[in-house]
């Protein structure tokens, strides 16, 4: 393995572990909870087709007329996982973006889906950071996607590809499956299209994606020890973003204790 990708995968570590052990794993206890939880990542969700789209738009060529941009290896990927996230299949075999699954997921378990259809309906007409101020989403909702927002418009690609790698691929779509399994088997509420949402992440992020999106990392940050120290910077920042997106679903939460 490349010394400084070693590095950087050290260095994240403890942050990565601080995220697994979040204590709002241990909240998902109920339908209610679980409604609460997706009406605020699905903003997470959403974001990250941007991301993704930004390395697209850096990493291949989208101009006319065409040319071949960077190496064929880093086109394949990020084209494959635009693919998937745009146009992949829902249970039924019908084509749907992994939005489109999360939105139906949502419906299913009866979560409110109005405020993220309507963000997303109206950012291009009204403008993002306009938008995202007026969201009645948590302070810590807001703060995760403008995050996205400011590195995809910073455009480093290093940086992109960093924040996509080690902050964005599911970390936790594994324990997220028993939990809310657990949640179905006790409400006796089908939560099945939530379940195939998480069960799909997993199968389209395995395999060769990966080792892939490592080899990206390397060929974009190369023997510039800045670049390094940036890309393990932003995916470190990612990751304690990630955990502040969490303390505000958990505070969500307490307060549907306390209301109820």
């Amino acid at each position: 393995m490349n010394l400084e990708l070693e590095k950087l995968q050290n260095q994240i570590e403890p942050f990565r572990d601080n995220l697994l052990a979040h204590p709002l794993y241990k909240r998902l206890n109920s339908l209610e909870e679980i409604r609460v939880f997706t009406e605020q990542h699905v903003f997470a969700v959403w974001d990250f087709m941007s991301l993704l789209k930004s390395l697209q738009r850096n990493l291949t060529s989208i101009e006319i007329p065409w040319k071949p941009v960077g190496s064929p290896s880093t086109r394949r990927l990020i084209n494959e996982i635009v693919w998937g996230e745009e146009s992949d299949v829902d249970e039924n075999g019908v084509p749907a973006s992994h939005f489109e699954l999360y939105i139906s997921a949502m419906q299913q378990l009866g979560a409110d889906t109005s405020i993220i259809l309507n963000f997303a309906s109206k950012c291009t007409q009204l403008g993002f950071n306009q938008l995202i101020n007026s969201t009645e989403i948590s302070e810590n909702t807001k703060d995760f996607v403008r995050f996205t927002f400011n590195c995809i418009e910073e455009n480093q690609p290093h940086k992109l590809a960093a924040l996509f790698t080690f902050g964005r691929e599911d970390l936790i779509p594994d324990m997220f499956i028993q939990i809310v399994k657990n949640v179905e088997n006790q409400t006796g509420n089908s939560l099945s299209k939530l379940i195939y949402y998480l069960e799909r992440h997993i199968e389209v992020d395995g395999g060769e994606h990966g080792p892939l999106a490592l080899n990206m990392i390397q060929e974009l940050c190369g023997y510039d020890v800045q670049k390094w120290e940036e890309a393990t910077s932003i995916s470190i920042e990612a990751l304690k973003m990630r955990a502040h997106l969490w303390d505000g679903v958990l505070n969500e939460i307490e307060k549907l204790q306390v209301k109820y």
